[in-house]
């Protein structure tokens, strides 16, 4: 089993332009430090990236388990794997929050410096068993069942999107899995256009129009977070069973563009016209994230160097995702601070933030990750997993 699994080829555009969105949040998170409210962000629709993140997972989870089922595979077996793939930088990613936590103490996280160490270790422990925090909790005051390192929230959903796919969704024929991701995009636009079919969204009046949330256990951000993982993630794997592939010359390239495109655009409307910007959305995840995950999957990578920087994007992607926000914490402390400083000194800063997050999410990938993964795979399965 884990022979054939590691010898199956990948789908390299895919992880290049997982790595491509990775960059992109990086930079969101880097300039989010200057805005005064999501309305105003300058890379502004960066939050969009967790979605895409999850039509990937759905349509490479179907590509690399889908067979396996009838050839062996459990639903122990699937989830040990998905531990071995996920888990390692989930604990690397509370360890660096929890070794640069007091050191972002101010007013930004006005909760960090009171926090007493016995609690922090605690909320350490929940953050490396990925089980989020209720906001008794919350040690940063920033509303995070994460803490520690906020993007574990979509974490958790993967988690649990996996958990749907193995014990029940795998089961689907093609056309009930096909109504399951109907009713889903019913529910995200019901999200995106602030409809709130079940009156849950009140709470987040400040956020109307937009999918963005989902990072609390609050009942609306609950809600927010499940719709935002349901329809991309088994749209993924609906994809691929139907065998959604579009052939497209300097597919990377194209879709590489059209991903920061989609992530970069500004807010659109305002007042009377803000639902323009739900719909945008909606538009993204339920259509246009569809077909680039279908452009990538279909076309094929232009020469050596273009295979080496796909592989290399795809390869940081997901520690550089984890591994970044605990130096954003620090960067939004060090904003506020010396917001009087010229803006060359800001530029300079954010530069750094963003090379450094790659450094370590490569020296992290190198001497932490890929060899845990190794040691828990030959443990657990006597090969190396994918």
């Amino acid at each position: 089993m884990a022979s054939y699994l590691n010898s199956r080829p990948r789908f390299e555009i895919l992880d290049g332009l997982r790595g491509v969105a990775a960059l992109v949040v990086v930079a969101f998170h880097v300039f989010e430090a200057y805005s005064p409210g999501p309305a105003y962000q300058i890379i502004n629709h960066g939050y969009l990236a967790v979605d895409f993140f999850f039509a990937l997972s759905g349509f490479v989870i179907g590509y690399a388990y889908d067979d396996r089922w009838q050839r062996g595979m459990t639903a122990s077996m699937f989830l040990r794997r998905r531990f071995v793939r996920l888990h390692p930088m989930v604990v690397m990613g509370a360890t660096f929050g929890l070794l640069t936590f007091y050191a972002s103490a101010g007013d930004v996280s006005p909760s960090v410096a009171g926090t007493p160490v016995l609690t922090l270790l605690g909320v350490f422990l929940m953050t490396c068993l990925l089980l989020p925090a209720p906001s008794s909790l919350d040690v940063r005051g920033w509303g995070e069942s994460y803490s520690l390192d906020g993007p574990m929230w979509s974490l958790m959903y993967e988690y649990i999107a996996n958990v749907l796919y193995a014990f029940v969704v795998r089961r689907f024929p093609r056309w009930l899995l096909g109504a399951f991701v109907a009713v889903s995009a019913v529910f995200t636009v019901d999200v995106a256009l602030n409809i709130d079919l079940f009156n849950l969204l009140e709470a987040r009046n400040y956020h109307i129009h937009t999918i963005i949330g989902g990072w609390s256990l609050s009942a609306d951000q609950l809600y927010v977070g499940s719709v935002r993982l349901l329809y991309p993630f088994f749209c993924g794997l609906l994809v691929y069973r139907l065998g959604g592939r579009i052939k497209l010359r300097g597919a990377f390239l194209w879709c590489s563009l059209a991903v920061v495109a989609l992530l970069s655009l500004p807010r659109i409307g305002e007042g009377a016209t803000a639902w323009h910007n739900g719909l945008y959305e909606a538009v993204a995840i339920l259509l246009l994230f569809p077909v680039i995950v279908m452009a990538g999957a279909g076309s094929e990578v232009v020469g050596r160097r273009q295979l080496a920087v796909c592989r290399w994007l795809g390869a940081i992607s997901y520690p550089l995702y984890l591994i970044h926000y605990p130096l954003i914490y620090l960067y939004f402390g060090w904003q506020r601070t010396h917001a009087d400083l010229p803006a060359q000194v800001h530029v300079f800063a954010g530069v750094s933030v963003f090379i450094l997050s790659v450094a370590l999410a490569w020296g992290v990938l190198r001497l932490y990750d890929e060899p845990v993964r190794r040691y828990l795979a030959a443990r657990w399965f006597g090969k190396a997993s994918r």
